[in-house]
């Protein structure tokens, strides 16, 4: 054989042995990249990309390896770590289904990941475990660091902190109460005749102004009165006779008024309607009428008054049928009084609740405990009108707000569960029953109950946190609406909408703690130093809990944090 031949196959067997037989060298830290960097939260989920570029020479042919991704904190408790789904890649010569990376060029890897969050993953290290399968041999090469850190703001989303929806009360304080009586004139009179004011319409009507005159708890809010002429005749005369029976009908009930003694009555106000074709088209639908379809056609097609009226004329053989049984409904005047019933004072109630809440309805009972701050005594209100009125459903549901507000979740979701035996259909028990599939991380059947809870007003916060728990922050964005909560502020900074989320906080009209450390957040991310720290105070003066976490989180890693 040739020399030179000779050399070059020993040469070609030194790189095939070199590139199939050699044990595969450690990887180093600079062959990796993550993204993002730090780690940061999308719901309740740690997710990312670490990107390998390996160098050539460096895959050997027949290696197979199993990169697994690691996240390691410590703690009090000592060290802890989380795995997440493995990745494979693998030399060019391994059949098997993971990323080829050549041996002569080498290449790139993806290893995408996914952790469920844990809050001691605040401060932590993600790392990369490798196992390497070479021809059946198996062994295992140092772990490599690939990065640090997860912030954790989106995690600040929780239905904890949405307000459950009450079912509310019907208490009103005023009722308006209308009352009403014809007065019906003569063909082409407009006198008040006796035999009109002593029907029992007009004398029920009285009774009941003499009632709201003499009662504490009443109020006559006003007296109208309205007149009318039927359409035939000239426009010129029914305009005159409307306005008589207008101001004789004001007379009589003014004078009737000074007789009873009523000085307090609101306002009295009166106008009259010369022709009312209106209303003359109402009787004529409702009526069994020959022809009464011609007749609504001649309404249409004339819209001048006396072509209306010249035009029925015509119609000789119905027009006797009209004068009988329509027109004399349309001479009248319409007496009508609005009373307000006014309902008894806070104090009132609350004294009643206090001696005998038997007295009082259940939704005077249900604003009762709309009076107070105290979530015990709201639950102490709302038990008490479950008793009085076992099957209403409200007092129920709102027993589970107590205790849903008060961290007992597993009460609250028997409560509630009552609710919705007593009543399938109540939308408020839906949507708190979508809060507590929500705390208890069962995101499909939550969206189930908020679907079903659609019109309730605590339901756009909930909605907004279920979708920011699945990182869909647009779709929060949407569902929270012109809302003012920590929670769509919260939608607003992941956005980094930064001027929506500072007027959605200053528009809060109770700041908490969450208030002041979404504020804290804001500064740091607008570079306000000041807003930060300040922020930062106040919230963990309302919740000391906040510190631990504000001393862990990314957020403020370029602070000194010491002082507060």
């Amino acid at each position: 054989m040739n020399k030179t031949i000779l050399m070059l196959s020993l040469g070609a067997a030194v790189v095939m042995a070199g590139g199939c037989s050699k044990k595969l060298s450690n990887f180093q830290s600079n062959y990796f990249s993550m993204r993002p960097s730090p780690m940061e939260t999308v719901g309740q989920d740690v997710p990312g990309t670490v990107y390998a570029t390996l160098p050539a020479k460096f895959m050997v042919k027949n290696a197979k390896v199993t990169a697994t991704p690691v996240i390691q904190w410590s703690d009090g408790a000592g060290i802890g770590e989380v795995t997440t789904t493995p990745v494979i890649f693998q030399g060019e010569n391994v059949r098997d289904n993971g990323q080829i990376v050549s041996y002569a060029r080498g290449g790139s890897v993806t290893l995408p990941f996914n952790f469920p969050y844990q809050p001691e993953m605040a401060k932590s290290d993600l790392y990369l475990d490798f196992a390497v399968d070479q021809n059946g041999k198996r062994y295992t090469l140092p772990r490599v660091k690939v990065g640090s850190g997860v912030v954790a703001t989106s995690t600040l989303a929780s239905a904890a902190t949405v307000a459950p929806a009450v079912a509310k009360d019907g208490f009103q304080r005023v009722i308006s109460e209308q009352y009403s009586a014809d007065i019906h004139f003569l063909v082409n009179q407009a006198n008040v005749r006796a035999s009109e004011t002593s029907k029992a319409d007009y004398i029920d009507l009285n009774k009941k102004l003499m009632e709201a005159n003499q009662a504490p708890n009443m109020e006559i809010a006003g007296v109208t009165i309205n007149s009318y002429a039927s359409p035939e005749g000239s426009l010129d005369f029914n305009t005159q006779l409307a306005e008589k029976r207008e101001q004789n009908t004001q007379n009589y009930v003014e004078s009737q008024l000074k007789k009873d003694k009523i000085t307090e009555f609101g306002e009295l106000t009166s106008s009259f309607t010369p022709e009312d074709w209106e209303g003359f088209s109402k009787l004529i639908e409702k009526s069994n009428i020959q022809d009464k379809d011609l007749i609504l056609s001649v309404l249409s097609m004339y819209k001048d008054p006396e072509e209306r009226e010249r035009e029925i004329r015509n119609m000789s053989a119905v027009f006797n049928e009209l004068a009988d049984q329509i027109l004399p409904q349309l001479r009248y005047s319409r007496v009508m009084a609005t009373i307000n019933v006014i309902g008894k004072s806070d104090e009132e109630l609350i004294n009643l609740y206090n001696t005998d809440p038997q007295k009082l309805s259940v939704d005077e009972i249900l604003y009762v405990a709309t009076l107070t701050d105290d979530n015990t005594r709201k639950q102490a209100i709302y038990q008490k009108a479950a008793e009085l009125y076992p099957n209403d459903y409200r007092p129920v549901n709102n027993i589970g707000v107590t205790q849903y507000v008060a961290g007992n979740y597993a009460a609250a979701n028997a409560s509630f569960n009552r609710a919705a035996s007593m009543n399938p259909q109540a939308k408020e028990v839906e949507m708190n029953k979508g809060l507590i599939s929500m705390i208890n991380h069962d995101y499909k059947t939550a969206n189930e109950h908020f679907g079903a809870a659609a019109g309730v007003p605590e339901n756009a916060d909930a909605l907004g946190v279920y979708y920011l728990s699945q990182g869909e922050i647009g779709k929060a964005q949407t569902a929270f609406g012109d809302a003012k909560t920590n929670n769509a502020a919260l939608a607003q900074i992941l956005a980094k909408d930064y001027n929506a989320a500072r007027n959605t906080l200053a528009s809060i009209s109770v700041p908490d703690a969450t208030t002041y450390y979404l504020t804290a957040i804001l500064g740091a991310r607008t570079h306000n130093e000041n807003m930060v720290m300040s922020n930062l105070r106040q919230a963990v003066k309302l919740d000391n809990a906040l510190r631990a976490r504000a001393l862990k989180d990314l957020e403020f890693a370029g602070y000194n944090l010491s002082s507060i």
